[in-house]
């Protein structure tokens, strides 16, 4: 009997063997086409070669890894975090999440998620026992506050934020967490899961982190992914802050899930936290989008807000009225430019008509696209 009935082959996967079928471009899955930075490319090189990074690093993560967390969290958000017992380093963001509803979800329990939402978030749930309560973001995919106030029940364990959100690229306001700290005030039994993987990745507005709420230290629990915010996805390193009570549970099931992570690429990124600045990862994406949407003027596709991570959105009402998923198959197909109908990532399959596009790519890439696309 399968725990997972409903689970399928994902779109991503499906989007991406078209891709290849057809020698088609690819800004359907959210992945970089371009080289990593080379200083971090130097360090590993140098690190690889040094016997010990190549053993078993502590279970929670390598001290130096850490002791550069302690210092970016409170470089990024003036939050003060102890490296020992608020920090853990996880194999990737989909691993921390599934290890926190793991730890702290149970049978009985529920999870509120926001559609449109990561496609990851319902296994991890059903996983652990708890049920997913889906509640739909409003046309802007932005928080509706009285529809999530509706959701919470007795049985509400988790809400499970996504900010910077995919795959809209839009990013929550003051007063939308300020609408969370009153809901997390009003109902002491719930706890904050948020995904802050895009959190670097933001452009004219910035992104404000569940690390600077104080009012929300001690029930919130933050997911964050260098493999994102390095363009090094393959890496699969992340990691969580979580205030001491609910870490203690969440590295109980990590010991016995992974133990411990990645050593070279902890030693790695330990390294490059002392050289890089992470303040000129939004500059750099900036450029891309706005390369993007340039490229796309005088296309019949009407380009939504982008406010971060690396994801444009489209609709192409103005174009057909097929569904998402039978006119992204057929733009592959036809114009050989693969992309996400954004349908898949709402559980009730809600179509407005809007794909997603990842610019993540070389300019030469997103010329390509563009050319193809404009002729739709």
């Amino acid at each position: 009997m399968s725990k997972l009935p409903s689970v399928g082959t994902s779109i991503f996967s499906v989007m991406s063997k078209m891709a290849l079928e057809h020698k088609a471009i690819n800004l359907s899955q959210g992945f970089p086409n371009f080289p990593i930075d080379e200083r971090l490319t130097e360090i590993h090189s140098r690190i690889v070669l040094e016997a010990q990074s190549n053993q078993y690093c502590p279970m929670t993560g390598h001290p130096q890894l850490l002791d550069g967390l302690q210092r970016l969290i409170l470089q990024s958000y003036g939050r003060t975090v102890n490296p020992a017992t608020e920090l853990l380093v996880t194999a990737g963001a989909t691993q921390a999440i599934f290890t926190i509803l793991q730890a702290l979800a149970d049978k009985g329990d529920e999870v509120i998620v926001l559609d449109p939402c990561y496609d990851s978030y319902e296994s991890a749930i059903i996983l652990s026992g708890a049920k997913p309560v889906h509640v739909a973001l409003n046309e802007h995919y932005l928080p509706d506050w009285n529809a999530i106030e509706k959701a919470i029940t007795p049985n509400t364990r988790f809400i499970l934020t996504n900010d910077p959100h995919n795959p809209s690229g839009r990013i929550w306001s003051e007063r939308d967490y300020e609408a969370l700290e009153t809901l997390v005030e009003k109902n002491p039994h719930l706890l904050v899961l948020s995904d802050e993987v895009y959190e670097y990745i933001t452009f004219e507005k910035k992104h404000i982190s569940i690390n600077q709420r104080s009012k929300l230290h001690e029930r919130a629990l933050s997911v964050s992914s260098f493999g994102k915010t390095f363009h090094i996805t393959g890496w699969k390193i992340g990691y969580i802050v979580a205030p001491q009570h609910l870490m203690d549970e969440i590295k109980k099931v990590h010991q016995f899930l992974v133990f411990c992570v990645n050593s070279t690429a902890q030693a790695t990124l330990a390294a490059y936290l002392d050289v890089v600045n992470v303040n000129e990862l939004g500059r750099f994406y900036q450029q891309k989008r706005d390369v993007f949407q340039s490229l796309m003027n005088g296309s019949r596709f009407e380009l939504l807000p982008s406010e971060g991570t690396y994801f444009q959105l489209a609709s192409y009402a103005n174009i057909s009225n097929e569904d998402d998923v039978t006119f992204t198959k057929r733009i592959l197909t036809e114009h050989q430019v693969a992309t996400i109908p954004v349908s898949v990532f709402n559980a009730d399959g809600r179509d407005l008509k809007h794909i997603r596009f990842c610019f993540a790519k070389t300019d030469e890439t997103l010329i390509q696209a563009a050319e193809k696309l404009k002729h739709i």
